[in-house]
């Protein structure tokens, strides 16, 4: 049992207020007096708390930091299409990655395969915290990545060498897995993992997770959506600003971002803060996200921070790190904001959260502290 008084706390929705909070068996709980503590109550006057930041799409664990080709785990690249790998098999919770989110106030991140292949497989969520990553997970799979663009023309230009064969390839995909799962429950054919997994995102057990930049790739993901009836998110959404008639009202959740990055390829030309701004204000769900290691996880929140100097509001930008971020992976029950019931996952800052100059002094996972700052 905790308590942690006196702190203006950001509870992920609404405006914030100086409260107290409480965790009772790594869970948020409702206030209790002192005297039925048991062991731990902090006074966090002038301290600031928020919900533990979430990365909707990283690959932490998988291209593991100062290690080089050793530590590359992300794409496997043998194949144009590679449904059958789940990024769980890769994942090294030994990477420094995961010290730099827990110092920064990340708690829980998403870890998907690269881009270079058309589908990269299965993905997973977990807790930034822990030895072995089948101790840390919190839904797996979560989703089935696929790409659009000039990765998977660049790497496998044997079989694809045009975003029209990049689309028909993922279509002769998914036609494949839904004649694979009418033959498999008749009892026709052996089991293939491959077409199990695209046969989750068919049955809308998972959705696929799509890489797309441009306008017109993100136009063939709703078109593909639609054909297949098939849950969809949009991971970068470079020039979503672009195309927001198509995505307003689609129910379409967009993971925006590694913005703060250079533009090294053509499809990053017209990456621009803007696209956060148009997005809001389409009433797209929109996400943040570093694409660790494209930048580094510990920016974050400074990607937030740079979201309200182009537009947002403070509420809106934490969202896109916290709430918002657990509706994008489907676990809004269990993170995202401080309420009753859910894992006690929070961070402490000396100040303001959405000044640069503020630091955080500890980080929370499941009620345990995580990070101090010594």
């Amino acid at each position: 049992m905790l308590l942690v008084k006196n702190a203006l706390v950001y509870k992920g929705f609404g405006t914030p207020s100086i409260e107290t909070i409480a965790i009772v068996e790594g869970k948020f709980a409702e206030p209790f007096e002192e005297s039925q503590l048991e062991n731990t109550v902090i006074d966090a006057k002038g301290k600031v708390i928020t919900p533990g930041l979430i990365d909707v799409h990283t690959h932490l664990g998988i291209n593991q930091q100062g290690v080089g080709e050793a530590g590359h785990d992300f794409n496997e690249s043998s194949s144009d299409t590679t449904p059958e790998v789940n990024t769980i098999d890769a994942i090294t919770m030994r990477d420094s990655g995961f010290e730099d989110a827990r110092r920064a106030g990340v708690t829980t991140v998403q870890v998907m395969p690269g881009s270079a292949n058309i589908i990269g497989g299965e993905m997973v969520v977990i807790k930034t915290a822990g030895t072995v990553v089948d101790k840390c997970i919190v839904r797996n799979p979560s989703g089935l990545k696929a790409a659009m663009g000039e990765n998977p023309k660049a790497y496998h230009r044997q079989t694809v060498q045009t975003r029209m064969g990049i689309a028909a390839r993922l279509r002769e995909q998914f036609l494949k897995a839904d004649y694979y799962a009418a033959q498999r429950k008749a009892g026709k054919c052996p089991p293939n993992l491959g077409l199990d997994h695209i046969v989750k995102v068919l049955h809308r057990e998972i959705p696929l997770r799509v890489h797309a930049h441009r306008a017109d790739d993100i136009a063939t993901v709703l078109r593909i959506q639609k054909e297949f009836q098939i849950e969809v998110s949009i991971e970068h959404g470079t020039e979503g600003h672009l195309v927001t008639d198509l995505l307003a009202g689609s129910n379409i959740p967009v993971a925006v971002g590694p913005t703060m990055s250079t533009r090294p390829k053509f499809e990053l030309a017209e990456q621009t803060w803007e696209t956060v701004r148009a997005l809001d204000e389409a009433n797209i769900s929109i996400s943040l996200t570093t694409d660790h290691p494209v930048v580094g996880i510990e920016h974050l929140m400074t990607s937030a921070i740079l979201a309200i100097k182009n537009g947002l509001t403070e509420e809106k930008a934490l969202q896109t790190i916290t709430l918002n971020a657990a509706k994008h992976l489907g676990i809004a029950d269990q993170v995202g904001s401080i309420e009753c019931g859910k894992d006690a996952d929070f961070v402490i800052w000396n100040g303001d959260p959405f000044d640069l100059r503020s630091i955080v002094e500890r980080t929370y996972i499941g009620g345990e502290c995580v990070y101090e700052k010594v």
